[in-house]
């Protein structure tokens, strides 16, 4: 896929599903394709290009919420990672994610859309096959986090859906700073 082709994902691929869980696709998709769509005709330099003075840029938006997606689709799974333990992240594991909100020189926005798509697919391929959706895991320990709490695979698909929604936000502002375009308006 060239980097000025949207990627469009949707639902057809993903295994039928109905009530509550559709509705949580569906809401999902729009917000995914909200995001994508602020990468629609632009080149690798422009998705790198920082528009404000936030550190964020399109190409790492869409990698963020990869990143975010997936760890959040393996904790429904798989509960918290074992490398979860934010208290014990070195400098050089800050400095890993705060490349997570950039898109690198080896990066293309070709290839972090077609890793959104990826990370998307399976998202939808977990709440479809999902055995139940009250299933829940403790949080891991981090300071945003109440100790102790737990959250189902329901509030973890909030979460994923209001984390995608906010930074689509993210995405308009940043497009609309770096050409004028507007997405969601």
């Amino acid at each position: 896929m060239a980097a000025n082709e949207l990627d469009t994902h949707d639902l057809a691929g993903a295994p039928a599903v109905g009530g509550e869980r559709a509705e949580w696709l569906e809401v999902l998709d729009k917000h995914r394709n909200f995001l994508r769509c602020t990468t629609r005709d632009l080149t690798d330099e422009q998705a790198r290009k920082r528009t404000t003075e936030s550190a964020l840029c399109l190409g790492g938006l869409i990698k963020h919420v990869t990143e975010a997606e997936r760890t959040w689709t393996g904790f429904i799974l798989d509960g918290p990672s074992p490398t979860a333990d934010f208290a014990a992240m070195t400098e050089a594991d800050w400095a890993r994610r705060a490349d997570g909100v950039r898109l690198l020189p080896d990066e293309t926005l070709a290839g972090v859309l077609a890793a959104y798509a990826e990370a998307a697919r399976r998202t939808d391929e977990v709440v479809a096959t999902l055995p139940d959706l009250d299933a829940a895991w403790p949080l891991p320990k981090a300071p945003w986090f109440e100790p102790g709490a737990r959250w189902s695979a329901r509030r973890v698909l909030m979460h994923i859906v209001a984390e995608t929604a906010q930074h689509a936000g993210h995405a308009d502002i940043i497009r609309e700073s770096l050409d004028g375009a507007r997405t969601m308006g």
